[in-house]
């Protein structure tokens, strides 16, 4: 398989293509073959050691993942080989293959694109709790976005908009107000 490491702290030019062994799922892992990969502000952040969580070194980035259940480790029975699914790795997803845990991999429907699978659990996931669980948003309220044109503020508009909110994104430029319009926002600040 191939996969991009981060072999040295340092910005994504120190990230390397590499060829390297296809991993085995052990008990209650599954390997899929990746065919799209998120890229979040959190896989900057890994690479340069500034995230909470800090893999030991050659590691591949890549917090989440989309592609095809290529094996299952002993005792997987939520997806079998050949399904389309989508994972959270927390790293190791900018390569060819990636073990995941079983209970991180959610089956995804044939009509969803890879790139679009790829990239809804970081965003969707945190701007979810951030509104429905820590926010508790209700119908009728305004939610003001901050970099509303990113994946989280993107994700924030359209569940905003779903709960009934009054949706105000705040951007830097023209170009990324007319995208949050186009997402549904009510109202943008520039």
């Amino acid at each position: 398989m191939k996969a991009m490491l981060s072999k040295e702290v340092g910005g994504p030019e120190t990230l390397v293509l590499e060829e390297l062994p296809t991993p085995e799922p052990k008990k209650g892992q599954v390997r899929v073959r990746v065919h799209a990969a998120g890229l979040n502000f959190p896989d900057t952040l890994i690479i340069r050691d500034m995230y909470q969580m800090k893999p030991p070194r050659p590691f591949a980035p890549g917090g989440e993942i989309a592609g095809e259940v290529e094996a299952l480790g002993e005792g997987v029975t939520e997806v079998a080989v050949g399904d389309r699914v989508l994972a959270l790795t927390g790293f190791g997803g900018f390569a060819t293959h990636v073990l995941a845990d079983a209970k991180q991999v959610i089956k995804i429907p044939d009509a969803m694109p890879y790139e679009e699978a790829a990239c809804l659990i970081l965003t969707y996931g945190t701007s979810h709790h951030a509104l429905k669980d820590r926010a508790a948003i209700q119908p009728g309220e305004s939610l003001l976005i901050l970099g509303a044109a990113g994946g989280v503020g993107a994700a924030a508009i359209e569940l905003g908009k779903a709960a009934g909110a009054r949706v105000i994104a705040a951007v830097s430029s023209e170009e990324k107000a007319q995208f949050c319009r186009d997402l549904g926002a009510d109202e943008t600040l520039v």
